[in-house]
C-alpha cells in the first residue's frame, strides 16, 4: 500500500512515519509513505502557495495551481484508489472507514493549512473528505498521520500478532475489555480472578461481559448506531 501526502510542512511528518508499527511496516515492504512539499510545486519563484480569498474574510487559501501540479504529476505515474482531503467538515473517521481503506492499494492525502484549500480542488480531485472530530487545528498534517497509522496497522503482516488489530475497540462495535499485565498484585490491586483462571471459556464470556459494561458507561451512542 502506497500513501502520497501533499503539505507544506512536510518536515512535521518526519517523526511520526519514523518509529514503532509504522517504521515496520515500511522496512517489511508492506506500506510506502511519501510526504511531498507543496512548495516544490509552487509557480512562482517566492515558492509562495497561499493567497487571500476572494470576496473578503480573515485567513490565507492554499492555491489550486500547486495542488493540481503534484496531484496531476502522481496520477500520471499510478493511479490512486483514493485522494482524501482532510477537513473539519468531512466524514468523521473511525474504524470502520479505517477498514474499509485498508484494504484500498494508492492513496493520496491532502493537507489543508491556513483557512484551508480552494474549493475547486475539492470538487475537481477529492474522492474522499475525513474529519478526525468537531475541533480545527492548524493544518492537516497531524490528522494525515492519525489515519495513515490507523489504516497501515490493519494491514496484514504489519502487527506481530494477526489477532490484535481485530480484538480493539471498535472492531465488533463495542469497546474493549480492560487489560491487565504482571504483577498479578500490585500494591493490593488485583487483577481479577478469571483472567488467571486459564479457562478459556469463561475468560471470553468476561471479556465480552465487560466490553458491554464498558460501553454502556462510556460510549452508549455506539450501542444506539
Amino acid at each position: 500500500m502506497r500513501f502520497d501526502i501533499i503539505t507544506v510542512l512536510p518536515d512535521l511528518l518526519g517523526s511520526p512515519f519514523a518509529h514503532s508499527i509504522l517504521q515496520r511496516a515500511k522496512n517489511k515492504g508492506l506500506a510506502e509513505i511519501y510526504v511531498h512539499n507543496l512548495r516544490d510545486y509552487s509557480t512562482n519563484k517566492h515558492k509562495s502557495v497561499d493567497d487571500y480569498p476572494y470576496g473578503g474574510g480573515s485567513g490565507m487559501v492554499l492555491q489550486i495551481e500547486p495542488f493540481a501540479k503534484c496531484i496531476e504529476q502522481l496520477q500520471a505515474e499510478r493511479k490512486y484508489d483514493e485522494i482524501i482531503y482532510m477537513t473539519p467538515d468531512g466524514e468523521t473517521f473511525n474504524q470502520d472507514i479505517a477498514n474499509g481503506l485498508s484494504t484500498k492499494g494508492n492513496m493520496m492525502i491532502l493537507c489543508g493549512h491556513y483557512k484551508g484549500i480552494d474549493q475547486r480542488i475539492r470538487d475537481i480531485y477529492v474522492t474522499k473528505e475525513i474529519s478526525i472530530g468537531d475541533y480545527v487545528l492548524s493544518g492537516g498534517e497531524l490528522p494525515a498521520a492519525i489515519v495513515t497509522d490507523a489504516i497501515i496497522r490493519l494491514i496484514p503482516g504489519v502487527l506481530s500478532d494477526e489477532t490484535s488489530a481485530l480484538s480493539d475497540s471498535f472492531q465488533d462495535g463495542l469497546l474493549d475489555a480492560p487489560i491487565y499485565t504482571r504483577p498479578a498484585e500490585w500494591k493490593g490491586h488485583k487483577v481479577p480472578d478469571i483472567l488467571l483462571s486459564g479457562h478459556e471459556a469463561k475468560i471470553a464470556a468476561w471479556k465480552d461481559e465487560q466490553q458491554l459494561k464498558r460501553t454502556q458507561e462510556r460510549r452508549p451512542d455506539l450501542l444506539n448506531d
